[in-house]
């Protein structure tokens, strides 16, 4: 039995911890301009996208395929014990990660590289960090433990943008040293303060569900990383032979796993969890709210970087400083009604506030699609800031019912369960967000691109040329906050054939950006309704799976430590 003061202890250093994973799986998202200025690397070239795309997902790939095998391996060999090494993993890859010796290819590789490793030590972290803080605190404060805790997971997500704006703005080297820091401190208090209350299994390791689920997830997720990337004449990579090849192998390989599964003695994925309509119903509400998170950061990020800021006067070297400030209102957002909303709803049950938080996030999406791209900007902040407060009022009362859901047993492969559907969430928003933006962009871009060159004393068989740039490298100069003109006219001539005064406006700041805007608004509308109609799928799913007010003869008081209360599910 712990100390009656252990549970805080418990709570603050996972809150640690789960801050420190979170904000390294965005904080890269934001500081992505400097970073490839830093290390050389031309964001035009169609062979350096692969680099981009990887230095975001190789961490959320990761992340996704391994934190439900850390969650069983800590069930097995000690929760804490997973936990701790999470942070040594972790803070290593940190250091290198900040050491990168190179630039140009070798530069990229190294930084991917390590963060893959860093994605490890991330996974361990998430996996059992849930479980820890289950096993410590009694059932009639586990909301409020676990909302603190998620706040702070998804909570690092924005503080990310914010800290890699102002971190990108000194150095780009400084977005990976802020972690080394955190990273020392909490491995030695980690290892000093936490102490395994749990039971450890002596179940055997799944192997063959470990290999079936890691590398069919794994290729699924690299195979749509892939099919964002042009191929031959095509906008996108999806009829690439090896795309479609990688979708199909991955899916048969998940629904072999799953036949696995429901079939070893000692399975890594307990199937039998989602016959528990509230661990099914919250697990399928929190991957499509991690989708539509994940898709949110990424398009707000693209339309400030890339079109609001430039065309407001800002440099495109500071734009992601200010990106991550105007960003804002969402974490203010967040950070407030999360901690709040996990309070309520151990008094209350999980189902209004996850229900409720959800609708205000679909809100917020209609909203965002529509006013315009050059927005006002306290119109922009309001709706963030509603988009926030929906996310905030979700996550606590989603994370208590799941983990609440489960025998004590069973927490470590259910919080390694929960964590590999917001992972997978946050890379397959990439995917299906940047698809659908990227259809949407082809529809006009071509057209409108060649006309505004045209306008400006470009003749038109260069205008038609540079207006055929692949739709994905016109949305990665405009993630990067990159005027991409000068370069493709360069070499043309075409800057020397037309007049001063049209030069200086097809190289400035407010041209390109105010160019794409009407072929990025329909892409954003495509992307924003997909959120919205996802939000209200995810609310109806909370619904059905949501917990009322706990019965009252079933007092708090009587709820023993690590013991999971009973609930009114219907």
């Amino acid at each position: 039995m712990a100390q009656p003061g252990y549970k805080w202890v418990a709570l603050s250093n996972t809150t640690v911890g789960m801050l420190l994973a979170t904000v390294n799986s965005s904080i890269v998202l934001i500081s992505l301009p400097a970073i490839f200025r830093g290390i050389h690397l031309n964001p035009l070239d169609e062979h350096n996208v692969s680099y981009l795309l990887w230095m975001i997902m190789g961490f959320l790939l990761v992340s996704a395929v391994l934190v439900v095998t850390f969650g069983r391996l800590g069930d097995m060999y000690g929760r804490v014990r997973l936990y701790n090494l999470g942070f040594v993993v972790f803070t290593v890859s940190s250091i290198a990660l900040s050491l990168d010796p190179a630039v140009g290819d070798a530069g990229a590789l190294w930084l991917i590289g390590w963060r893959v490793v860093q994605g490890v030590g991330g996974a361990m972290i998430m996996a059992n960090s849930t479980a820890i803080l289950t096993d410590a605190f009694p059932g009639h404060q586990r909301g409020m433990a676990l909302g603190i805790n998620q706040v702070a997971a998804i909570a690092g997500s924005f503080i990310g943008l914010v800290l890699g704006g102002l971190l990108s703005e000194w150095h780009w080297r400084a977005v990976f040293w802020v972690s080394v820091p955190l990273g020392v401190l909490g491995t030695i208090w980690s290892y000093r303060s936490l102490r395994e209350l749990s039971t450890r299994e002596t179940d055997p390791v799944d192997w063959l569900g470990n290999i079936t689920f890691g590398v069919g997830l794994g290729v699924l997720l690299a195979a749509i990383t892939y099919g964002i990337q042009p191929y031959g004449d095509h906008a996108t990579g999806w009829t690439n032979p090896w795309v479609v090849g990688g979708l199909a192998g991955g899916v048969a390989l998940l629904v072999a796993f799953v036949v696995v599964e429901s079939r070893v003695r000692f399975p890594m994925f307990r199937v039998g969890l989602f016959r528990n309509r509230v661990f099914a119903a919250g697990n399928f509400a929190g991957l499509l709210a991690a989708i539509g998170r994940g898709g949110m950061q990424f398009m707000l990020i693209i339309w400030l970087q890339g079109i609001w800021l430039p065309r407001h006067g800002y440099d495109y070297e500071s734009t992601p400083l200010w990106a991550g400030i105007y960003l804002l209102p969402v974490t203010i957002g967040f950070l407030v009604a999360g901690p709040v909303s996990g309070w309520l709803s151990d008094r209350y049950g999980t189902r209004r506030f996850a229900v409720g938080g959800l609708l205000l996030v679909a809100a917020s999406f209609v909203g965002l699609l529509l006013i315009p791209v050059n927005f006002p900007y306290w119109v922009f902040a309001s709706l963030t800031l509603l988009n926030g407060i929906g996310s905030g009022l979700f996550s606590s009362p989603n994370t208590a019912a799941v983990m609440g859901s489960v025998p004590a047993d069973q927490r470590g492969v259910a919080s390694g369960m929960r964590g590999m559907f917001i992972n997978a969430g946050s890379a397959l928003s990439i995917g299906v967000f940047f698809s659908l933006m990227i259809a949407g962009l082809s529809a006009h871009l071509p057209q409108t691109l060649s006309g505004g060159l045209r306008e400006q004393g470009v003749s038109s068989g260069v205008a038609e040329q540079v207006a055929q740039l692949p739709p994905v490298g016109t949305l990665f100069a405009a993630f990067l906050g990159y005027n991409p003109l000068a370069e493709l006219l360069g070499p043309t001539g075409a800057l020397d054939q037309v007049t001063p005064a049209q030069a200086a406006t097809l190289t400035g700041k407010e041209f390109f950006p105010a160019l794409i805007s009407e072929p990025f608004h329909n892409g954003l509308v495509v992307v924003f309704v997909t959120a919205a109609v996802m939000m209200v799928i995810a609310a109806v799913a909370s619904l059905i799976g949501g917990t009322r007010r706990r019965a009252a003869t079933a007092p708090a008081e009587s709820t023993p430590e690590g013991a999971v209360p009973a609930q009114v599910t219907s």
